[in-house]
């Protein structure tokens, strides 16, 4: 590959050339999503080096809301301790709308955690693993060369060169891999925007989603004194913008609307956000991937965003860590984008719609109203509460129809033949796979694949698993990939997702 011109430009302290870096799998951006990928690739033994253009973490926590599906992710790592106790909400809202969000599951509604925080967290645990995580390094080339991607990064004292079988993007919105790469990103523009600060020092009332003649208007104040403020003029368009937009901006569009005065109060940090909805045509692009942002742009409604990002690296991580190795297929990696493609597809309809319901002015209020009737229903608002929670996606999986197969296993405590109870996602904790054998079927895994899957026997409280399956192949990621009693179809989904099984040792 020949050196990127900004390269070039800027020498390695003398006497020295190059710095040089080989890797495994190569993670640019070192925000939430490229933490918890590079955090799982370590933890199952992968060489993964993480390239982040900032510093030093962001002080900014633009993103608050952690939902359930994310919840039970971070507890199948034994990472909820870290997190403390965040407070819990059992109402979200769809486009504004109250919205109950409570479901079946260990960790009902959504619970609010600074983004700085989560980040922290993730952070320490990729270390704990061994993840290389380079900050201070500004990506500037990429290209794929045979069986390796080479790239090249900036930072004050010279070059670095990297090496890595594969990359993964987990640079943002404004990703600069889906750049340097020419990635196809179809989608629209954002026609309208949200203005939104953090600011301290300032006494206003609450307000949830408060749809006043001249806009929309939001303000609530966390146990800091600190409070965040979003404001929209109905009809006002998105404009273009190189920078953040100023506390005085804000604070005028939001007198305007509320005749209320923020100027006397310390801004710490104040950006806007619109509607864009645009989506890679392709997750992968040979030995190059992407997820979060990076993958997908949408407005930020109800905190999916950062949880759609997380989630698609718990699907993305183990099956990297598995190709790396040499343990599956290189064609195991098309599945991510098979599976988190139709998911982000799914959120960014479903984001659309509330920005409509959001940020549409009076011609939207028969439309909010019908809502209005619609989520009073059970059903409909248990629906809507499993697309923004995550917790109805279900992936495709060959085998017998079952309530089960490819969903998400749900929380139970299984009770071992000791009578020991763990609950599953502390199962889900050992390294790769999971066989729950839960009638005593006697199902174990063949031993060519033992090394990537855990078998475990025990009973389940009773009615918690719909279908009462006889016995459950769970992936790394809590999704079951087979259910029955049929060793041969077993057998399939082990190949599947899990390579091929290793001939015995001589």
């Amino acid at each position: 590959m020949a050196p990127h011109p900004a390269a070039a430009a800027r020498p390695a302290p003398p006497g020295a050339g190059p710095a040089r870096r080989d890797a495994q799998v190569l993670v640019v951006g070192a925000g939430p999503v490229g933490l918890l990928l590079a955090g799982e690739l370590a933890r199952a033994g992968v060489d993964v080096v993480v390239l982040e253009r900032r510093k030093t973490p962001s002080t900014e926590s633009r993103a608050s809301t952690l939902h359930a599906r994310t919840m039970e992710i971070l507890d199948a790592r034994g990472l909820l301790p870290a997190l403390g106790a965040p407070p819990n909400e059992p109402r979200g809202h769809f486009g504004g709308l109250p919205l109950g969000l409570n479901l079946p599951g260990a960790h009902p509604g959504q619970w609010k955690t600074p983004q700085t925080k989560t980040e922290a967290v993730l952070q320490q645990w990729a270390l704990s693993h061994g993840a290389d995580v380079r900050r201070g390094r500004e990506l500037v080339a990429v290209a794929q060369t045979g069986a390796h991607v080479e790239a090249e990064a900036l930072a004050e004292d010279g070059v670095l060169r990297l090496r890595a079988a594969y990359l993964v993007a987990c640079d943002g919105e404004d990703s600069t891999v889906r750049r340097l790469t020419g990635a196809d990103f179809p989608g629209r523009d954002a026609g309208r925007e949200l203005l939104r600060a953090d600011v301290a020092g300032v006494e206003i009332p609450d307000r949830r989603f408060q749809r006043l003649e001249r806009g929309l208007a939001v303000a609530w104040r966390n146990d800091r004194g600190v409070t965040r403020v979003m404001v929209h003029e109905f009809g006002a368009p998105a404009r273009p913008r190189t920078a953040d937009v100023s506390f005085e901006e804000v604070a005028a569009a939001w007198k305007r609307v509320t005749a209320e005065d923020l100027s006397g109060g310390r801004p710490l940090w104040a950006n806007s956000f619109g509607d864009a909805s645009r989506q890679l045509a392709s997750y992968r692009h040979g030995r190059v991937l992407f997820a979060g942002d990076a993958a997908h742009r949408q407005m930020p409604v109800g905190g999916q965003a950062l949880n759609l990002g997380l989630q698609d690296a718990f699907n993305l991580g183990w099956k990297l860590a598995l190709t790396v190795h040499g343990l599956a297929p290189d064609s195991l990696l098309d599945t991510y984008h098979e599976e988190r493609h139709a998911v982000g597809r799914r959120v960014l309809t479903n984001i659309g719609a509330q920005t409509l319901l959001l940020l549409g002015g009076p011609e939207v209020e028969p439309l909010r109203a019908l809502m209005g009737e619609l989520t009073a229903l059970e059903e409909a608002r248990a629906h809507l509460a499993g697309t923004i929670s995550a917790l109805d996606v279900r992936y495709p999986a060959p085998g017998p129809p079952h309530p089960l197969l490819g969903a998400r296993l749900p929380h139970t405590l299984v009770r071992s033949a000791g009578g020991e109870r763990a609950a599953t996602a502390a199962l889900l904790r050992a390294p790769g796979g999971l066989l729950l054998d839960l009638a005593g079927t006697g199902v174990r895994t063949p031993a060519g694949w033992a090394d990537r899957v855990t078998a475990v026997a025990g009973d389940p409280e009773p009615g918690t698993l719909p279908g009462e399956p006889a016995a459950l192949l769970v992936r790394p990621d809590g999704h079951v990939a087979w259910t029955g009693r049929d060793e041969e179809g077993l057998a399939q989904a082990l190949e599947r997702w899990f390579g091929p099984a290793r001939p015995p040792t001589p």
